[in-house]
């Protein structure tokens, strides 16, 4: 399965458990104006941002300039290129968030079904693959970019300070305390602001709330249940937080959410469970992100297959990145994927 997010905390989980912490520390920083040297190519794949420029955009670093509209924008978080997109600005290079099978073409990354008109022919660099301990400095400075977007990522002060060099880069908004756990309107917000869309973005994030307010309404009986969302990785049950985009989609169409797993998380945007704490589990209903493989070694898992969730069917399986890949769009949690997000998870608990 792919416990994605993030990397180094066993890359992001691998893919739906795959973000997980590139270790890169954090520091308070400066501002990055710097790289307003990097060339901007005519043949650039990246449309140029409509907007009113300059704009300063303050993060977890400091705060960044951003003199004019970019033209070459790379995407360091996990799935900041997908929040990219969203303002038809194509990256001109991205994080592989799920591993992208042996010898396939095009990679499966561009090819969701909430991304793949967006991208069309456009085939970015690769700079980093979940798993990987960094981005490839190198690889980005090569893409000669007037932007760098570091939001949904781990990326620390010496990471920033790397990056800032190259171009000014924008990382995860000042109020979020650990990677990964920051609302996904904020972080659609923050790199509205960063591409001259403030407003658009907005918008954007207003009609899938929207979306979300509809869904709770249509369906009340959601707010009298518990609820959590959870993978089956590295033969244990890994349950997300309450502050993971999974578990924020889980309340924002209605139920609530199984917090204690909060408690022992530690800051971390899921937790593996002993056996002697499956009773954190045992709630209403209960979502399982994975890909069949996975899916089948959990149901043999006697201690899961014996909650009462279980045994009255209300689990709802959701392929990660197999299929129509509802687990990745859940995952993923950006203004692309939501749409198609909410609408399957809604259809898997009703």
């Amino acid at each position: 399965m792919l416990i994605r997010r993030t990397t180094r905390s066993r890359r992001r989980f691998a893919a739906v458990l795959s973000a997980t912490a590139l270790g890169v520390g954090l520091l308070a920083g400066c501002g990055s104006d710097s790289s307003d040297s990097a060339d901007k190519a005519s043949d650039s794949t990246s449309t140029a941002a409509a907007g009113a420029f300059p704009v300063t955009v303050e993060h977890a670093f400091g705060s960044t300039t951003i003199k004019k509209a970019p033209q070459r924008v790379v995407s360091v978080g996990y799935t900041d290129d997908q929040t990219i997109l969203a303002f038809g600005i194509k990256p001109v290079g991205m994080v592989d968030q799920y591993p992208n099978p042996a010898g396939q073409t095009p990679d499966i990354n561009t090819q969701w079904p909430w991304v793949k008109d967006k991208w069309g022919d456009t085939k970015p660099e690769v700079i980093m693959k979940n798993g990987d301990s960094g981005p490839n400095f190198e690889k980005i400075a090569a893409l000669r970019p007037d932007l760098i977007i570091a939001v949904y990522s781990e990326v620390d002060q010496a990471a920033y300070d790397k990056l800032s060099k190259i171009a000014p880069t924008v990382g995860r908004t000042k109020t979020e305390k650990e990677p990964f756990s920051a609302p996904w309107q904020d972080n659609a917000l923050h790199i509205a602001k960063a591409l001259g869309k403030a407003e658009e973005g907005e918008k954007m994030v207003a009609d899938i709330q929207g979306k979300l307010d509809t869904a709770k309404k249509a369906h009340p009986a959601f707010a009298n249940q518990t609820a959590v969302a959870l993978s089956w990785y590295e033969n244990s049950v890994a349950p997300f937080t309450s502050t993971d985009v999974r578990g924020r989609l889980v309340t924002g169409i209605g139920f609530k959410y199984q917090t204690e797993i909060d408690k022992i998380a530690d800051g971390s945007f899921y937790t593996k469970l002993s056996p002697e704490r499956i009773d954190l589990i045992d709630v209403d209903h209960i979502f399982v992100i994975n890909d069949k493989a996975d899916t089948d070694a959990l149901k043999k898992f006697k201690l899961f297959a014996n909650l009462d969730a279980v045994k009255k069917g209300n689990v709802s399986y959701l392929l990660d990145s197999e299929g129509p890949a509802v687990g990745a769009a859940i995952s993923q949690g950006t203004l692309l994927s939501m749409p198609y997000a909410i609408d399957e998870l809604v259809k898997s608990a009703e």
